[in-house]
C-alpha cells in the first residue's frame, strides 16, 4: 500500500498531530505552521573527524525538543515522519550525500533495545531512505557492549567511553560503499566519529553523517 495512503487512512482512526504542540494537522504535514515557524534550521559548520560530509535538519533548542524527547519515548505520533522528513529534504539538497549506496543508523546495544523495543535512530533513517530511495540496513553495525550515559561526560570522557563499542557485522557488505550515518541528535560527535572510524577501517568508500538535531557548540573540558 502506498505510504501517504496508509498513512490517511490511520489519521481517520487516529490523527496526526504536531509533534511539538499537538494540534492536529493534515497527514502529509509535518508540523503545524505555528510551530514549524519557530524552528531554527542547521547553519552550522560542525565537522565529523574522518567523515566526508555532515549536516542537520535543525537547531537543537526548546523548541525543536519537544518532538525529539516524544521520538525517544516512543511515542507512536508524527515525530519520526516530521524529523525523517527535514533531514531527508536536507539531504537532498546535497549532492555527495543523496548519492550515497546504503544508510546505516546509529545501533543501540542490544538489551537496551529490546527493553525499550525500537531504536530512534532507526525510525529516521527508515523515513529518510524511503524519501530519498536508498536502502536502509540496520544490522551491519552492531553495539558490543552498554556504556554509561555520554550526557554526564566530558568529551574526553566520552571518547574513552565509546571506544570499540561497535563492530562491523558484514563488513563485506560496506566494502568500497558510499554509507551515510544517521542518528537522531548530536553533541559532540563522539558517537559519530568513533563509528566513522570503523566504517572506514572496514573498508568504507565514503561516510557521511546526518543528524536531525545539532545542539548548540558546548564549553567540554578536555
Amino acid at each position: 500500500m502506498d505510504y501517504m495512503l496508509k498513512k490517511r487512512l490511520k489519521a481517520v482512526i487516529f490523527p496526526t498531530r504536531c509533534p511539538i504542540c499537538g494540534a492536529v494537522i493534515f497527514p502529509h504535514e509535518d508540523f503545524c505552521a505555528a510551530c514549524r515557524g519557530e524552528l531554527t534550521e542547521y547553519s552550522g559548520n560542525f565537522t565529523v573527524w574522518g567523515a566526508d560530509g555532515f549536516t542537520a535538519a535543525y537547531e537543537y533548542n526548546e523548541k525543536i525538543s519537544p518532538s525529539v524527547i516524544l521520538l525517544k519515548r516512543g511515542v507512536k505520533g508524527n515525530a519520526a515522519y516530521a524529523l525523517g522528513k527535514a533531514l531527508a529534504e536536507r539531504i537532498k539538497g546535497t549532492e555527495k550525500m543523496s548519492a550515497v549506496d546504503v544508510i546505516i543508523p546509529v545501533p543501540l546495544y542490544s538489551a537496551d533495545k529490546r527493553r525499550r523495543g525500537f531504536n530512534q535512530a532507526e525510525l529516521i533513517a527508515k523515513e529518510v531512505g524511503r524519501i530519498i530511495g536508498v536502502e536502509v540496513c540496520c544490522d551491519f553495525v552492531v553495539k558490543t557492549r552498554r556504556t554509561s550515559p555520554q550526557k554526564t561526560l566530558t568529551r574526553r570522557e566520552r571518547r574513552i567511553n565509546l571506544r570499540d563499542a561497535f563492530d562491523v557485522e558484514k563488513p563485506e557488505i560496506i566494502h568500497q560503499r558510499r554509507v551515510l550515518l544517521i542518528d537522531d541528535v548530536c553533541t559532540t560527535g563522539s558517537t559519530l566519529i568513533e563509528i566513522t572510524r570503523l566504517l572506514r577501517r572496514k573498508g568504507a568508500a565514503a561516510v557521511y553523517c546526518a543528524v536531525c538535531c545539532k545542539t548548540p557548540e558546548i564549553n567540554t573540558n578536555p
